[in-house]
């Protein structure tokens, strides 16, 4: 089965760079077996926005049988960067912009306690948690707490302030194991605030406690991010 589903990723990829409607019959095709790369494991999570622009989109979460097939365990509406949505290679901090690549989710926190069923290593947010986002700190893209000395308040996170939208999250890992700096910080996936993000991926905070209660440090869950065709289409990564 691999050879074919790979077959049909590059045939729809030559579809879409050419502009021209899939073949009949792709969409039965899960969007998983589409992609070129899922991280290896047996689970997946998609946010797939229509175009580079949007700030909405979906977020569906997904299990790789024992047989090699993929199959959509749940979705939910999801909400993107004010900026819309851009190559996360490109990416340039404080552009309000969601990046768009495959990323593992090395933990969750919250500021409420874990939802039940949680496996996830998760950390619950206090006082003195921090996510430092200065690019002169050692601390650059780190949780930290207390916040360090080279840690500007102004360039950096208070996650106790984010009462809505840090009651669950998930660290994406962009640019996380060897930081670039000003290519960005602190990018999650979360539960919604009023509107757009600056950045991160966020969904109802119900879809948020599934996603937690459903994934599995064992089964190597990731996240792509990308949009439904175009050079930021999410079946690249």
């Amino acid at each position: 089965m691999r050879p074919l589903r790979a077959g049909i990723a590059v045939a729809l990829a030559s579809f879409v760079a050419l502009g021209a409607a899939p073949p009949a019959g792709a969409a039965a095709v899960p969007l998983p077996a589409r992609m070129a790369d899922t991280g290896g494991g047996r689970q997946l999570v998609t946010a797939e926005a229509p175009r580079a622009s949007a700030t909405t989109g979906t977020v569906t979460w997904w299990d790789r049988r024992a047989d090699g097939r993929w199959v959509k365990t749940g979705s939910a509406p999801a909400r993107f960067g004010a900026k819309g949505l851009v190559e996360g290679v490109k990416r340039k901090q404080g552009t309000n912009t969601t990046p768009t690549g495959l990323y593992d989710l090395p933990f969750a926190f919250g500021i409420e306690a874990a939802p039940g069923g949680t496996r996830t290593a998760y950390r619950r947010v206090h006082r003195a948690s921090w996510w430092c986002q200065d690019n002169d700190s050692r601390s650059y893209n780190r949780w930290t707490e207390p916040r360090p000395a080279d840690c500007r308040a102004s360039e950096s996170e208070h996650l106790a302030d984010y009462g809505t939208q840090y009651a669950y999250a998930l660290v994406v890992g962009f640019n996380y194991d060897r930081p670039v700096r000003g290519r960005g910080a602190g990018i999650f996936l979360h539960v919604n605030g009023r509107a757009a993000t600056a950045g991160c991926v966020s969904v109802p905070k119900d879809a948020m406690r599934r996603i937690l209660a459903w994934a599995r440090p064992g089964k190597a869950p990731h996240l792509a991010i990308g949009t439904s065709g175009g050079a930021t289409a999410i079946t690249r990564y």
